[in-house]
């Protein structure tokens, strides 16, 4: 379901969710009041919410679906223009399945959604690389770790500095498929569940910037 007050974005969303084989839109709303009225009926698996929107804002229409007080929580991912530090960590303790910049591209919100199907939290990269840099200070990278090969450890620090898999791939010169898989393999050796926890390991080991592996 989604929540936004620009029609547009809301076309843009039906667009790219309706053209995916295992997707489909089943309700829109234009305020966070109706979309509390419309989730509670249709009862959704995911609601992406705007966080600026007449009535209830985003971060309330959270709180609201998937706080810690609700007992049939609905997955939520909070979709926004604005990348305030401060909404990131309202979304998160609301509840949120997570925390999209609308200029993330539809890859990656499909990619979201599939995540919080399966019970995990995904961040826009930007995001993810400003937050991690704030909490985590880089050290002496730590040589006892897990074995990581040296493309996994290149892979490892592409992740951490915010780049998508795309972006990865382009980097270095291999498939949007192998980047896949290399980031799968990382994430079982790291026992790391998302993208999120494998660049938190890359910043408190010193793996994050060109030249520390």
């Amino acid at each position: 379901m989604i929540a936004d007050d620009q029609r547009g974005i809301r076309d843009a969303f039906r667009m790219v969710l309706d053209a995916q084989p295992d997707m489909t839109v089943v309700g829109e709303a234009p305020d966070g009041t109706a979309a509390l009225d419309l989730a509670r009926r249709l009862q959704p698996d995911v609601v992406l919410a705007d966080i600026r929107m007449p009535g209830l804002d985003g971060l309330e229409l959270t709180l609201a679906l998937a706080g810690p007080q609700v007992t049939e929580r609905i997955r939520v991912i909070v979709v926004t223009t604005f990348d305030l530090d401060e909404y990131v960590y309202t979304a998160l303790r609301n509840g949120a399945s997570g925390f999209l910049l609308k200029r993330s591209g539809p890859a990656l919100l499909v990619e979201a959604i599939r995540a919080a199907m399966t019970g995990d939290t995904l961040i826009s990269p930007q995001l993810t690389v400003r937050l991690l840099r704030h909490v985590v200070a880089p050290t002496t990278p730590d040589r006892d770790g897990p074995p990581l090969s040296d493309r996994e450890l290149e892979v490892v620090r592409l992740v951490a500095q915010g780049r998508t898999n795309a972006e990865i791939a382009d980097d270095l010169f291999i498939s949007v498929g192998t980047v896949k898989n290399h980031v799968a393999n990382i994430g079982r050796k790291l026992q790391a569940s998302n993208r999120v926890a494998i660049a938190a390991w890359a910043w408190s080991t010193g793996r994050a910037e060109a030249g520390r592996f």
